[in-house]
Parts: structure tokens; sequence; C-alpha cells
């Protein structure tokens, strides 16, 4: 877990050991994150299954290791190791009578993603496809050690700058680095029962970006690629 960017440098200690000032701070009990970590297992197990991401996924051969094969990598290959009643027994990871655990924390994943940002102008000269256009960006900071709620002031800010209101909103997408800095924006932004506007097709992402920081992107769905994917 001593790597670059699973360790606060600055407080010399886990980012763990940041998911449970966070939880300690907003009041979330182990049993909440570990309910919230099953299902986002659920929902993504149920994604995959009915080919959800696999318009976006472009398969990856990986050499075999001692002589065997080459494996085609073409989905996530983490969301299927769920066992919930184990989940649930899981040991504390970083304080002794803690709440974060191996299970309701991300795990540790390679992956890699690309994005082809243009001019609105290029892409009407181009005549390209475009699924979505930037409305929105904004970044913010705090103490190191409470970036695991830094979304929550940078979401706000991007909304703002956007010209929208919250309640235009249709998706939230916050960073899960731990299933606590998930629950504990939901619970900054007055999102736990927040219902979705079907009519409308904008989504914000907010998520930390180390040192404290964070930053957030509004981001609006041409209608035709909503209808589609959504």
């Amino acid at each position: 877990m001593i790597k670059d960017g699973l360790w606060h440098v600055y407080g010399d200690k886990g980012m763990g050991v940041c998911g449970e000032l966070c939880a300690e701070n907003h009041s979330i009990s182990r049993a909440q994150q570990d309910d919230f970590s099953i299902q986002s297992y659920e929902k993504a197990i149920a994604a995959t299954n009915a080919g959800v991401f696999q318009w976006e996924v472009v398969p990856v051969e990986v050499p075999g290791a001692r002589g065997k094969p080459s494996v085609i990598v073409a989905k996530d290959d983490g969301v299927d190791k769920l066992d919930a009643a184990k989940l649930r027994k899981l040991r504390p990871a970083f304080k002794e009578g803690g709440t974060v655990t191996a299970g309701n924390a991300s795990s540790i994943s390679d992956g890699a993603a690309a994005l082809v940002l243009v001019s609105g102008k290029y892409a009407l000269e181009k005549r390209l496809t475009v699924i979505a256009k930037v409305r929105g960006y904004a970044d913010a900071e705090q103490a190191p050690e409470l970036f695991t709620t830094s979304p929550a002031l940078a979401i706000p800010k991007a909304v703002k700058r956007a010209g929208i209101d919250a309640s235009q909103v249709d998706f939230y997408e916050i960073n899960e680095a731990f299933s606590v800095v998930a629950l504990a924006n939901q619970k900054l932004l007055g999102l736990d029962s927040a219902e979705p506007n079907k009519e409308h097709t904008l989504g914000v992402a907010g998520v930390c970006n180390g040192g404290g920081g964070a930053s957030a992107l509004v981001v609006e769905l041409t209608p035709t690629f909503a209808a589609s994917h959504l």
C-alpha cells in the first residue's frame, strides 16, 4: 500500500486513514459503507452483463505468464468477485476498530482511458458524431487529509459555471476511492434521496485528484446518445 498515490505524504500515513477520518467526521457507519460497496458491485455486475460498457471498451491482449497463452481482456475483471457475506466480515484495514476495509475500499487495478475533445467548430467542419459537450468545470481544495470531501466543494462550482441549477442535474458520479467518499459527498450535497430528471441529459462528475484537491466536470449528452445509452 505504500506506493505513490496511495500514501498521504504530508501526514505520513495511508490514504485509508483519511477515509477513517471522513467516516468519523460525517458519522458514516461500517454497515453503511458495506451496503454501498455491495450495491456498487451489484450495479457494476448488472451493467457489465447487460453490455452497457461494451461500446467504450477496447480489448487488450495481455501476455501470459510462464509460457501460458496470451489473454484478451475485454471487460473489468474485478466486478465479478463479490462475496457479500465475506465482505461484511472483513477486518478494518487502517485502524483498530475502524470502518474502512479492503471490501468497502476500491481495489488496486490497472487500466487506461482516452477521451477525444474538440471544439464545436471543428466538430461541425469535420462532421464528427458528437456524443456530449462540456458545459462547465471547476477545481477545489482543502487540507490534504480532507481530500475525501473535496468533490463536494468542486461540484457546486462547476454547476454554477455551467450556468445551470443543481435541480437540472440528472446524474452524479463521485469518486469511490472508498465507499465513505461517495457517501460523505452525497450527504454534503444533499443527494441521498435525489431523483434523476429523465427529461434532461446533464451529468456531473467529481473526482479527488490528490493533495486535498478535487475536480468536477459538467457534461451534457446529446439526445441521440442519451436515448441509446442511458
